[in-house]
């Protein structure tokens, strides 16, 4: 008798009437290799077509109705002949809003159930899920069959399922020299960042000790760490392989996965890695597989024979064959040009840092001391600032590296239409993930820096997607003349960039794209507008311009003897004071075009998202009023202490907020998290689009406040106090 952990036949049936079908998938799995071709295994096997077609995966409900039609059961093998006809039969132009679904009850569901909560079908776009009759089930004979009526959902995403290459020109091979000194600058900036954090905790570690009665100052901290520093690194690059193994293992779960397993997947991946890796003279690399249902892909190691591919079970169940290939295709490209070994060290020393940050935002959780719980906060924050800022070290490495995989996999593939799919498809995974939780998980947020796709660039792309085509959206990644001022901080490259590379190698060996991407000249946009954006950076420049005219002036007036100064500005602080008051004055500059009035007779609602958000000549800057409705979904407790995941859901999209709150306010946005809630502020524009909120209101009426502006006012007259006071002081 199996024991109560166990998944059981019963329960696996129970989560695919509840429209869970990822779930359902997990469980009917591991009941069907457990039961074989028993009673239970066939019924757990036709549970698992059900649930593959309803959640989108045609392509595994065809394979497993194939088998099934080679069962020794006459019953089993008609339902399958039946339901095999309906998944090879294109979908109509429309659709009926209800069908009949002859669901059978098992053994353990003696009643007629409704199903609820079914997801719409993101898989294939020329393929309907039609309602697929249950056969009784085999001796001894089951209850009558109960029918119910279930309401199918239209397929609101299409893909146009653009062919991929029979023969191709290989493209022609890139000049790697640049690549290679990107990833030599990353590994010298995340030494460099190491140490000055770790020189900073000594000094602070001594100079606490000094002030402290009875103790000594540590002399081994006033010894310089760099060379211990650098031979740690240089100890982890060796040892990373088997430390990130363990830390996925005991943190993510990881599990192995071998090609036996993929190949139920994709066929096509397991010839794509080993006809690659033959051509390469490679050893196959180490698969594994995460539990995870959004789809995501790393790729870590020291050398290629150590390298390892780790997927998520949400990538293998929401994309299709040709896409996994291409997936993994992408992760052979990280492994030909050697950015993994970089990445992976990138990876190894920022884990840590937000498993701690994590930990403690719970520990601050369970705390009931308040002034405990606010200590356990700020701690937590600054764990996760570390993270940030040892993670920032690699941004324009982890930018780069995709347009590089991407290449590669195009090239080995001939595909490049099935890896436009499949990234597309992974933002929009990520998207239903966030909803579907109600967060972002933390496993997506620290696997990050390593993903094809970012969280934050799939927020909007992948939520917004029914309501407007991919090339509207994306048309500001590739028609803004400013697009690349508006990358430097982020993880990732514009996704219309890329897509549009890959559409373009799509093009050069004559295929139909599966979007229409053209090359198009970048729009005209207002130059006002850009310099309105840049406006504190450009104090930059105007404060040196200052500083000069000022210093010929004083050396004028010294000469002539007119007015003897030259005592307070004999050393370059003074230049220090003058770029300090331009920024200042440039944030001055800014700040009515940031945040205009917000009057009821321009705001824009949540009908209108989808349009403001296509609009490709927009910057930041052009502030556009919103007063949107919908649910504030977010992490709850310490771990969103300083609002970094704070998310509006709308009947149209998700899109970010930003929310600066005040000191002592007795409302907070934490109270909010998973309540219906109404948003006005300032929708923006740029590489992501996100809502500087003004005012969050409930329907009982409270009221939270965001100070945007209050906070820019005190940033300019910080910036030009400190500026007058450096310039007088000398």
């Amino acid at each position: 008798m199996p024991s109560q952990f166990e998944p059981s036949l019963e329960a696996g049936l129970n989560i695919l009437k509840q429209g869970n079908y990822q779930s359902a998938i997990a469980t009917l799995k591991a009941v069907a290799a457990r039961e074989g071709n028993s009673n239970a295994g066939l019924q757990a096997q036709i549970g698992l077509v059900v649930a593959y077609t309803r959640s989108g995966n045609t392509l595994e409900a065809r394979t497993l109705c194939k088998t099934l039609t080679q069962s020794h059961n006459t019953q089993v093998q008609e339902w399958a002949q039946r339901t095999l006809k309906h998944l090879t039969q294109p979908s109509k132009t429309s659709q009926p809003k209800t069908d009949t679904t002859g669901f059978v009850a098992f053994d353990g569901d003696k009643k007629g159930t409704r199903r609820h909560g079914d997801k719409e079908t993101q898989g294939q776009g020329e393929i309907s899920s039609p309602p697929l009759p249950l056969p009784p089930s085999p001796p001894p004979v089951s209850p009558p069959p109960v029918a119910i009526r279930e309401p199918i959902k239209p397929l609101t995403i299409y893909w146009k399922q653009a062919p991929r290459a029979k023969s191709w020109q290989p493209l022609q091979k890139l000049n790697l020299i640049p690549f290679r000194l990107l990833q030599a600058g990353t590994f010298i900036a995340l030494f460099w960042i190491m140490r000055e954090l770790l020189i900073f905790a000594m000094q602070f570690i001594n100079n606490t000790l000094m002030n402290l009665p009875y103790l000594e100052p540590i002399q081994l901290l006033y010894a310089d760490p760099t060379f211990f520093l650098l031979l740690t690194l240089f100890f982890l690059i060796g040892l990373s392989p088997w430390l990130l193994d363990g830390l996925l293992i005991n943190f993510y779960y990881q599990r192995e996965f071998n090609k036996d397993t993929l190949n139920k997947y994709s066929q096509e991946a397991v010839r794509v890695l080993q006809r690659y890796c033959q051509q390469q003279g490679w050893k196959l690399p180490k698969l594994g597989v995460l539990p995870l249902s959004a789809p995501i892909v790393i790729t870590y190691g020291n050398l290629r024979r150590t390298a390892r591919i780790v997927v998520s079970q949400g990538l293998l169940e929401q994309l299709a064959e040709d896409e996994i290939a291409a997936i993994y295709a992408r992760s052979l490209g990280h492994i030909a040009h050697w950015d993994f070994v970089v990445m992976s060290l990138v990876l190894l020393v920022t884990i840590p840092f937000y498993l701690l940050y994590q930990q403690i935002a719970i520990w601050g959780d369970k705390r009931e001391i308040k002034v405990l719980r606010v200590v356990l906060a700020y701690m937590s924050s600054f764990a996760y600032g570390i993270w940030c800022l040892l993670t920032g070290t690699s941004l324009w490495l982890s930018q780069l590296r995709h347009y590089y995989s991407d290449r590669i996999a195009a090239d080995i593939t001939g595909n490049p239409n099935g890896l436009v799919r499949g990234l597309l498809k992974i933002a929009i995974g990520i998207a239903s993930d966030i909803q579907k939780q109600e967060h972002t998980c933390w496993q997506l947020e620290s696997l990050n820096i390593m993903a094809p796709v970012g969280y934050q660039q799939s927020i909007c792309l992948g939520s917004i997607a029914p309501h407007t085509t991919f090339e509207s959206f994306l048309m500001w990644d590739t028609l803004n003349p400013y697009r690349w001022w508006f990358i430097f901080n982020k993880t990732h490259p514009l996704m219309g960039d890329r897509l549009q590379h890959l559409t373009s190698i799509a093009r050069l060996w004559r295929l139909d794209t599966e979007l229409n991407m053209e090359n198009q000249k970048p729009l005209k946009v207002k130059r006002q507008s850009f310099l309105f954006q840049i406006a504190p950076f450009l104090g930059i420049p105007v404060g040196i311009l200052f500083a000069f005219l000022i210093w010929i002036l004083w050396q004028t007036a010294y000469a002539l003897k007119f007015l003897n100064l030259k005592w307070i500005y004999d050393n370059s602080s003074y230049v220090t004071g003058c770029l300090l008051i331009c920024i200042g004055i440039g944030i001055i500059v800014r700040i009515n075009a940031f945040f205009p009035s917000i009057k009821s007779l321009t705001v824009q609602t949540d009908n209108r998202l989808p349009v403001l958000l296509a609009n490709p000549a927009s910057l930041p800057v052009d502030s556009t009023p919103v007063h949107l409705v919908g649910k504030l979904l977010g992490r709850r407790g310490n771990s969103n202490f300083l609002g970094q995941d704070l998310i509006l859901q709308t009947s149209t999209s998700l899109v970010k907020l930003h929310y600066i709150p005040q000191v002592g306010e007795e409302l907070h946005t934490q109270a909010l998290i998973g309540r219906r809630i109404t948003v006005t502020g300032w929708l923006r524009k740029g590489s992501l689009p996100w809502i500087d909120i003004h005012t969050l209101n409930t329907q009982s009426g409270k009221t939270v406040n965001s100070y945007h502006p209050v906070l820019s006012i005190i940033l300019a007259i910080a910036f030009n106090a400190w500026g007058v006071y450096v310039l007088f002081k000398g």
